[in-house]
């Protein structure tokens, strides 16, 4: 049985609100960081939830472009597609033309997946990355200061997959994952490196995952058709932020100043 853990879930009205909500999160979470132990090392993923995000991080008229320490922080991805990084299917490649292009982060401080090589080579060299950049010891494991994460409709995050492989690897930091329901491999993150984050963050939005997230935070345990089951923070710290719609079949949430409702659950 595995141990209870309390989840922290944010509803906001609108999937605008909740990328606010997003933005300022990454922010406090970099600054924070930094002032901590000088840098931030931050994991992040792709889909169409985090693009909104990106947009307010990398407006130059807007409170983040330009007071964030983008020189000290170091950025990592949870996943990536088996595509090039010009694909507009590239998780990398979203988040540069977005975000990375537009803001002062240092290109060596971008640790991209190598989609466009053979999925267990970009999996075996992503994973020598993390080691070399983080200065890992054997059997260490990293620990971001975030990985934020987005959930499909099946109950997937990252590239973990239902009834995959990649559900049942402990050991590794990086896996190539073959999605038969979709007939692709991935590269992603295993559960194990996601849960020693300092802090884990979901974000949702849309009708599409308000039944999976009621699944998954108030239905029964079952990891293997609900993937994002396995993430549970060893330091107990898990946040979602959510939209209305999203949220429409959770426990009801309080009110809570600033526009939005937060609610609590123990998984």
């Amino acid at each position: 049985m595995a141990r209870l853990i309390k989840v922290t879930y944010q509803v906001w009205p609108t999937a605008a609100e909740m990328a606010l909500a997003s933005a300022r999160k990454f922010a406090e979470t970099v600054e924070t960081a930094v002032a901590k132990h000088g840098v931030a090392r931050l994991a992040i993923s792709g889909g169409s939830t985090p693009q909104a995000t990106f947009k307010l991080l990398a407006d130059p008229a807007g409170p983040f472009a330009k007071t964030i320490p983008w020189d000290k922080l170091q950025l990592f991805w949870v996943d990536e597609r088996c595509v090039g990084p010009d694909s507009p299917e590239s998780n990398y490649g979203v988040a540069r033309d977005l975000l990375l292009s537009k803001v002062p982060i240092p290109a060596e401080n971008v640790f991209r997946m190598e989609g466009e090589l053979d999925p267990e080579v970009a999996a075996s060299r992503y994973e020598s990355t993390l080691r070399n950049v983080l200065k890992l010891e054997g059997a260490e494991t990293p620990a971001f200061d975030s990985v934020t994460l987005g959930m499909g409709p099946d109950g997937h995050t990252a590239s973990l997959f239902p009834n995959t492989e990649g559900l049942n690897e402990l050991g590794r930091l990086v896996i190539a994952n073959h999605v038969p329901q979709k007939d692709v491999w991935r590269v992603s993150l295993t559960w194990p490196v996601i849960n020693h984050a300092a802090e884990v963050v979901f974000e949702v939005e849309g009708p599409s995952k308000t039944d999976v997230l009621a699944e998954v935070l108030t239905g029964p345990r079952d990891p293997d058709r609900l993937p994002s089951q396995l993430i549970r923070p060893a330091n107990g710290k898990l946040l979602f932020l959510l939209d209305e719609a999203a949220a429409a079949k959770l426990p009801p949430a309080e009110e809570a100043g600033n526009g939005y409702r937060v609610g609590t659950l123990e998984i």
